[in-house]
């Protein structure tokens, strides 16, 4: 086909609907679910769909929209005309319409609006005539100046709100609304002026120039800078650009009688099955979204207009019926006729994605597998993290509206950019604002919670904080925030960016200072997932855990064992630290060991533990990995009364640690190495794992300890460290008079490119493998772990890289190394575990690679073990 025979628009109607849900790629969401609607028999407003193809085009040929695409705009403008009964830009009965983005991935805000577009001065007058109503269209027309002068030419919005302000206070109205004709007339003019000052030209009077710039100005706001952070923060990738709808406008600021709303059809907070939304009594929708003004509950509408609140039910009942899924649906009442303007997916809590799932299973929505596949993992994070005591005392200062659950304490921060700022420098934020904006989004993403004086329950703060799990009260609207001193006051008490406050997204409340807290009560739809999870998925998943508290909470949580216990974690405690110090500046074998025979008793009584802990389960204990100058200190004070400890000069001291600095230290003297130059440290380290093992059977724990050794390299390093790990076993079985000896498994960490491409080899002598692929993937592409920070981000912005390469597994490049591990390795050992033990075992689009690679198990923290067990029941369901 070629771009001359493309179709680039798609019309939704009466007269016909070419649009459906299933073409969101190409019509984005909002167009695909507006044809959808109307083929159902929905009320929704005419209009038509630019495809998210053209705006690829558009951006190919910089900014110049495709050849022929505004002539298939007239032809569909002209459809709207013949259905509407309306003419664009006329002065008798003009068609008005809203010009709105829509990718294919939901992103609420981030990209531009036009609404009330092809008022002209003479539509103007037409629209007061057709509706018998100058007072509004005036309001509407005074609308679009603003926002096509913002959205489309750049102009800055507060310019217009100052001039809102003054002539708000020349004719005495305190609301927006209170404004008459004459003063909305004079507004009107004040608005013209703004914009051309700004933009050196007069208020467009063709409707169809309007109609352009914008359309133009939406496929331009795919790549502003809030856009393109949001695709990062939500890893969206791979899509072409946004769709542009065009859509007849019905008008919710007509009086009294009209009105504008968002719903979500359960709670997108808790998922309770009960409908969920706001309103605003005449209008627009902006007003909602944008937080400007505190809208209504939606429980409020069954008195205002209760033939109203049935429809929208009714409508609640068939759009979850249709799409078998919670939907998140915006709506406008013009005279009391109600139409649908969107419909999509609702985003949701962690919390609500669990009981919408298990609740819709149950009444016989979906099924099973659909509950399990509809549940985003990575959110399950969000059910384990801890709230607020409520027994603890509180310094309420005010109450907010619940925007979205948890608990958040930090400090004040007063734009988003300072949010930015200070988390990067550790500190715990609370972003405090009047209202968002999309442009807030770096801000919000970085701040422990979001804070609004003004806004509800769906406003785009709500909207976006949800969506990520993230702590936010909105409405709070006794609290005053003053930008340029950097203080909020509320009830005579005022707060500064120093002063801590915390909020409760669950309760709305704000208080004054730090709150206890504790740790979350999983709820029955919680568990009952995971008991589906366990039924479906084929990978077991272990836990990363290097003490006894972090085991039982992982097992707590549904470990079946540990794939990563990190030895060199025990020697940093305060009692073994110096005698770390003491083993490593030690000048002869002899003293070494003097020195690990101290450090002996600490490991055996930590093992023990974890393997109490863990009885019954496998734990794979890694031995010491990390270069031995991470345990010395360049502090002067400490080196000093180490040289006092051990009887020897500080200058002796400093030698050492001069000694022992490396130019690489990550491809230095570590892991295997350090056996290989220090066996002593290896038989201290399988001693205290073997005694810890006996002293657990006697105690009646079945311990089932596995020995990993780390950073091999070569077929030669693993046969020669295996065989000391079996001697030294072999003497304690001897010393332990062979009653029931240690059967312990060997194995050993595939972390070096040479191992995979070795594994065969490399497997004639292990038991198991772990990749760990943190190590793996930097090796792998030659970027430092600790330095990537300072390229990667424009690596991803650019996407020559879809995502971080240590957070997601690459699995095209990395990921050929762990196939190409598993498969050789298994050539030559058929009974050959492999798991894997980086920090993408807790990763669901790692899981699912590890899955189709046929690994045995993954490992991650304690607090990602519930997403693991998910995310491999997912992979286990997608890929059969």
């Amino acid at each position: 086909m070629t771009i001359e025979s493309l179709k680039r628009i798609y019309y939704f109607g009466k007269t016909r609907s070419e649009g459906s849900k299933d073409m969101k790629e190409l019509l984005g969401g909002k167009g695909a679910n507006l044809g959808e609607m109307t083929s159902i028999g929905l009320p929704v407003p005419p209009g038509f769909t630019i495809t998210t193809e053209s705006c690829a085009e558009y951006n190919q040929l910089n900014g110049t929209l495709p050849e022929h695409l505004m002539q298939e705009v007239h032809t569909n403008i002209e459809m709207l005309e013949q259905e509407t009964g309306k003419n664009f830009g006329s002065e008798n009965n003009p068609l008005v319409v809203s010009v709105r983005s829509g990718a294919a991935a939901s992103m609420p805000g981030m990209m531009d609006t036009v609404l009330n577009l092809g008022l002209t001065d003479k539509a103007l007058d037409g629209l007061a005539t057709a509706f018998g109503n100058r007072r509004f269209a005036l309001d509407a027309y005074r609308r679009l100046i603003n926002m096509f002068g913002d959205v489309v030419m750049g102009v800055a919005h507060e310019e217009f709100e100052s001039e809102f302000d003054r002539i708000k206070e020349e004719c005495g109205a305190e609301l927006d609304t209170d404004l008459d004709e004459s003063g909305l007339e004079k507004l009107i003019e004040a608005y013209k002026k703004v914009y051309k000052t700004n933009t050196g030209e007069e208020f467009p009077q063709d409707p169809y120039q309007q109609l352009e710039k914008s359309i133009k100005a939406v496929f331009d706001s795919w790549n502003i800078p809030r856009a393109i952070r949001y695709r990062e923060i939500n890893e969206i990738t791979g899509l072409t650009g946004t769709a542009v709808n065009v859509q007849t406008m019905v008008f919710g600021n007509m009086g009294e009688d009209s009105g504008t709303g968002v719903a979500f059809t359960r709670n997108p907070s808790t998922g309770e099955n009960k409908f969920y939304g706001e309103f605003l009594i005449n209008a627009q929708g902006e007003d909602v979204v944008a937080g400007i003004r505190t809208p209504k509950n939606i429980d409020e509408m069954s008195v205002w207009k209760s033939d109203i609140y049935e429809q929208l039910l009714e409508t609640k009942r068939i759009l979850e019926d249709h799409y078998r899924e919670m939907q998140d649906i915006e709506f406008t009442i013009e005279r009391e006729a109600l139409y649908v303007l969107q419909t999509r997916t609702g985003k949701r809590t962690g919390e609500a994605a669990v009981k919408i799932a298990v609740d819709m299973f149950v009444e016989g929505h979906i099924n099973k597998t659909d509950a399990l596949l509809r549940i985003p993992a990575n959110d399950l994070t969000q059910l384990l993290l801890p709230t607020f005591d409520p027994k603890a005392e509180r310094d309420v200062l005010t109450t907010g509206l619940p925007a979205s659950p948890g608990a958040a304490s930090g400090k004040p921060a007063f734009t988003a950019e300072e949010a930015v700022e200070r988390s990067e420098q550790g500190e715990s934020v609370i972003l405090v604002r009047k209202e968002t904006s999309p442009e807030d989004v770096s801000g919000m993403h970085s701040a422990a919670g979001i804070l609004t004086s003004t806004g509800g329950m769906t406003s785009h703060a709500a909207v976006v904080a949800r969506g990520w799990g993230k702590c936010c009260v909105a409405g709070a609207g006794k609290i005053e925030i003053n930008e340029g001193s950097m203080t909020i006051s509320v009830n005579g008490r005022t707060f500064g960016s120093d002063d801590i406050i915390s909020i409760d997204g669950t309760s709305g409340e704000v208080i004054a200072g730090p709150v206890a807290t504790l740790d979350p009560e999983l709820s029955e739809e919680f568990h009952a997932v995971m008991e589906w999870a366990d039924e479906y998925r084929k990978l077991k998943v272990r836990t990363n855990a290097d003490t006894s508290n972090d085991a039982i909470r992982a097992r707590d949580f549904g470990a079946q064992g540990i794939g990563l216990c990190r030895t060199e974690h025990m020697f940093f405690e305060d009692d073994r630290i110096t005698d770390m110090r003491e083993m490593i500046l030690a000048e002869t074998e002899a003293e070494r060991r003097a020195a690990l025979d101290k450090l002996l008793p600490h490991q055996r009584s930590d093992f023990t533990g974890i393997l109490t802990a863990m009885d019954g389960l496998p734990v794979t204990v890694r031995l010491l990995d990390p270069p031995l100058h991470e345990f010395l200190t360049h502090e002067d004070a400490i080196q000093q009364e180490l040289a006092d400890h051990m009887g020897i000069s500080i200058e002796k001291v400093k030698s050492r640690v001069e000694q022992l600095h490396e130019s690489n230290p990550m491809l230095g003297h570590r892991g295997c190495r350090l056996s290989v130059t220090y066996p002593e440290i290896l038989e201290m380290q399988v001693r205290a794992i073997a005694e810890a093992a006996i002293e657990c059977r006697k105690n009646g724990i079945d311990a089932k300890p596995e020995i990993m050794i780390p950073l091999i390299g070569s077929a030669k390093e693993l046969s020669l460290l295996r065989t000391r790990v079996e001697q030294t076993i072999a003497s304690i079985n001897e010393a332990n008079g062979d009653q029931q000896p240690l059967d312990i498994p060997i194995g050993t960490m595939i972390e070096i490119p040479r191992a995979a491409l070795t594994a065969d080899e490399i497997a004639r002598h292990a038991d198991f493998f772990s990749f760990g692929t943190n190590d793996l993937t930097q090796m792998t592409f030659g970027f430092s772990r600790d330095d990537v920070n300072t390229f990667l981000p424009d690596y991803i912005k650019q996407e020559i890289l879809l995502c971080d390469p240590f957070q997601s597994l690459d699995t095209s490049g990395v990921g050929q190394l762990v196939e190409m591990g598993t498969n050789k390795g298994r050539s030559a050992h058929d009974n050959l575990k492999v798991g894997i033990c980086g920090e993408h075992g807790g990763d669901p689009a790692s899981i699912n690679f590890c899955h189709n690679a046929g690994l045995d198990y993954v490992s991650c923290s304690p607090f990602r073990v519930p997403v693991a067990r998910l995310a491999t029941a997912q992979a286990a369901i997608k890929n059969t």
